[in-house]
């Protein structure tokens, strides 16, 4: 979810016991090469056991860092490639995919398991600088009670966002600092066309759109329909998010409920794929090849649907029933070629924010 960033709700460090496992510190002598360094946005997740496994079957330590949003995240390891931060970058989206290796962030690696992902995943097949790790849709989410205590139809496309009704009701992330951002105005972009999507975003705006800088915010605060907006006083029933919040919203509850208290609009999603790579000037390139491999086993992509909420790549790999139950996938998601997301990205978000934060 996202998106996929991004993704880890309130209640998930300590529900799922998560854990981020820190190495000692590369000051220790001979620690590095035995230390593998993987940098990421907020979401990420695995389970301790899972990871454990890796370190076991490996000899590595696992050290994670986490820098933000995706979007500040892939923003920041551009800054630093050639003193990087760590070995593996996880979490460059096929939005901001072109940004990062047109920068030269990753070098090449083909994966030991490519074979088992699914080839649509696969954007940059012919140079293998970055493995797909998983799916999801980025789209607007409904908070159920809301629309049922004003006994109002929750929107269900693009088209609906701009309507009287729905005045006032929806926040957004800004598309320059946050990956689900950047995937709804692409998304309104492959709805409307080149030229038509500012007009939209024009009448967005007029229609009361709030804009906050990342996905945290935009669902843990101010949505109503989640677990940490109703605590934090949230009062948007309408958030850009993704297809898979709804059974986070679930998963996390106590007790749990029988049907999400949230929604999605089917017709505003889009396909968001995230990415792994070994980063360019990794200090520790043989722990970041194994590193990348673990993160396609089937293992670790079972694993990430209730940690991260997002769908694998890997085929025949397993999503458990309340993921698909309460979350399925997008049934036709817009979608955007990696070329023309990477011609336009960079003036499309200038005039966003022109037209949108001015």
């Amino acid at each position: 979810m996202h998106t996929m960033h991004t993704r880890t709700f309130v209640a998930a460090a300590v529900g799922l016991g998560l854990v981020t496992l820190s190495a000692c510190s590369s000051s220790d002598s001979g620690a590095d090469s035995k230390t593998v360094t993987l940098v990421s946005h907020d979401s990420w997740a695995v389970s301790k056991n899972v990871l454990q496994d890796f370190e076991k079957q490996s000899g590595y330590k696992v050290r994670v860092l986490k820098d933000g949003d995706a979007g500040q995240a892939v923003n920041k390891a551009i800054l630093t490639k050639d003193n990087p931060q760590g070995d593996v970058f996880f979490g460059v989206d096929n939005t901001l995919l072109s940004r990062a290796l047109d920068n030269g962030l990753f070098q090449p690696y083909e994966a030991k398991g490519l074979g088992t992902v699914g080839t649509a995943y696969q954007l940059d097949a012919a140079k293998h600088r970055v493995t797909p790790i998983d799916y999801g849709d980025i789209c607007v989410n409904y908070d159920k009670a809301y629309f049922s205590k004003h006994k109002l139809t929750p929107p269900a496309s693009y088209a609906d966002l701009v309507k009287p009704q729905y005045k006032n009701l929806l926040v957004t992330e800004n598309a320059s600092t946050s990956s689900p951002g950047l995937g709804f105005l692409l998304g309104s972009a492959a709805q409307y066309g080149d030229s038509g999507w500012p007009d939209y975003w024009k009448q967005l705006k007029a229609n009361g759109v709030k804009v906050v800088d990342g996905w945290e915010q935009a669902y843990n605060e101010e949505f109503s329909g989640s677990a940490g907006g109703k605590k934090a006083g949230g009062d948007r029933p309408l958030v850009v998010s993704y297809a898979s919040s709804p059974p986070a919203e679930v998963i996390y509850a106590d007790p749990k409920p029988s049907t999400a208290p949230t929604g999605v609009a089917t017709g505003t999603c889009f396909r968001q794929i995230e990415f792994a790579g070994l980063l360019s000037n990794a200090g520790n390139t043989k722990g970041g090849k194994a590193l990348i491999d673990f993160l396609v086993s089937k293992e670790f992509q079972e694993d990430m649907p209730l940690n991260m909420f997002v769908y694998p790549v890997v085929k025949g790999a397993s999503v458990p029933a309340e993921f698909t139950k309460y979350g399925p996938a997008a049934q036709n998601p817009e979608t955007m070629a990696p070329d023309k997301i990477a011609a336009n990205r960079d003036q499309w978000v200038k005039t966003w924010t022109s037209l949108v934060l001015k």
